[in-house]
């Protein structure tokens, strides 16, 4: 029987290791993804991921595992993002993805989905593969130094759930 990839998993997964332990609810996102940081008492951090998309999903919980307690109280974690850029941001961007999208990678692997790296700018014409050298190695990095304390976690639930 063929897996099926369908983001509710993920925010079933997210949701319940998460949105007691650090106040975070996964949710479906528009147009573009977003975290957004809980404004009130009894208001929930929000990790929102775009279109429904599970890849989107995977991301987005790649950059919040990444980020600390003071970028989880910041709007989008405080990163800077303009879809679309000239070469020196594009080189700028392609460093702050690098990370997130290795982890995402990890992630990809532990759910039995196919990873696609995402150089995010349909406009620039632009040599893809030195991004994706630098994807392949901080996804390497992950594995060989170790994941932060809630992709340890995550990870090992989507395993489970997907059984790899």
């Amino acid at each position: 029987m063929p897996v099926t990839h369908d983001p509710e998993h993920l925010i079933g997964l997210f949701n319940k290791l998460f949105l007691g332990t650090f106040n975070c609810r996964l949710v479906r996102g528009g147009e573009e993804p977003l975290y957004r940081p809980a404004v009130g008492q009894g208001d929930h951090h929000q990790l929102r991921f775009a279109h429904g998309f599970f890849a989107s999903a995977l991301h987005e919980i790649a950059h919040w595992c990444i980020a600390g307690t003071e970028r989880r109280q910041q709007q989008d974690f405080g990163y800077w993002y303009e879809p679309k850029r000239d070469q020196l941001r594009q080189t700028e961007f392609e460093r702050m993805e690098a990370r997130p999208q290795g982890l995402e990678w990890v992630f990809s692997d532990a759910a039995g989905f196919v990873f696609q790296p995402s150089i995010d700018n349909l406009e620039l014409d632009a040599d893809p593969a030195p991004f994706l050298r630098q994807v392949a190695q901080a996804r390497q990095d992950w594995l060989n130094q170790g994941l932060p304390a809630q992709a340890v976690i995550f990870r090992q639930a989507l395993a489970g759930f997907y059984q790899t």
